[in-house]
């Protein structure tokens, strides 16, 4: 069995490896970080490779389809955010954001699924977060992106269902971890984080349980629940008050 993990060089990336290694899947580790991801291998007990890719270019990402063949799991993990005004946060940035959190998790899942879907059998797990389901002021495009990443798994979702194929697909929507990605997207929240170890391991769980929606505690559980009933423009009124500057 093999397993290929994007952002796998640090936070839910590399834990959700350490977990598919402990299930006995080989590895494929992807990220633009060598001694990182290095670093993620020595923590494998189950034989493992390195590609070190920026998968913000689309020629990449047929590349890696290249590089890899077949896998009977993908892990769409690669992704980062960014904290500010819309008017006043760096406009290079977010297209880099959006063509890593849309565009290669939008390329990655359509050809490794082709190769499923002849098989019958294998699953993709895309990473958004309880983002996906709100209005997000001061993180505004990093929120749209997992926007789409939830409205086009389920959509993919319903499509294999009504095929009765035996691929699944999952979305993993957590709250607040604690990663790298808060020190990339230069922001902190006032609500407790989660830990890495701990959202990786809900979300092998339930992927191979075959479950769509994993949104790891009953707190965040709660947020997507309130998320259906709150108007937008409350939520949006919360959301601003909950994201604040990092500082130092």
């Amino acid at each position: 069995m093999k397993a290929l993990v994007t952002g796998a060089s640090s936070g839910i990336g590399r834990d959700i490896a350490k977990e598919l290694s402990k299930k006995g899947y080989e590895l494929i580790l992807v990220a633009r970080n060598k001694e990182k991801l290095e670093e993620t291998q020595k923590e494998l007990v189950t034989n493992s490779k390195i590609i070190c890719m920026d998968l913000s270019n689309n020629e990449s990402c047929i590349k890696l389809k290249e590089l890899t063949g077949d896998v009977d799991v993908l892990i769409n993990n690669a992704g980062f955010g960014d904290f500010g005004s819309f008017e006043e946060t760096d406009l290079n940035k977010e297209l880099d954001m959006i063509k890593t959190n849309i565009m290669a998790m939008h390329i990655l899942t359509k050809i490794y699924l082709k190769d499923m879907k002849k098989k019958d059998k294998g699953y993709i797990l895309n990473v958004a977060s309880i983002a996906g389901f709100l209005p997000g002021p001061l993180m505004s495009t990093y929120y749209a992106t997992k926007a789409y990443v939830v409205s086009l798994t389920e959509g993919i979702s319903e499509e294999l269902r009504r095929s009765k194929s035996n691929v699944k697909i999952s979305i993993l929507c957590p709250g607040p971890v604690k990663t790298n990605f808060n020190n990339v997207a230069n922001v902190k929240f006032s609500i407790p984080s989660q830990s890495s170890e701990y959202v990786a391991k809900k979300a092998v769980e339930c992927m191979l349980k075959n479950k769509l929606i994993i949104i790891p505690g009953v707190k965040i559980k709660m947020v997507k629940f309130f998320s259906k009933i709150i108007p937008d423009k409350i939520l949006a009124f919360f959301s601003y008050n909950m994201q604040h500057r990092k500082y130092g």
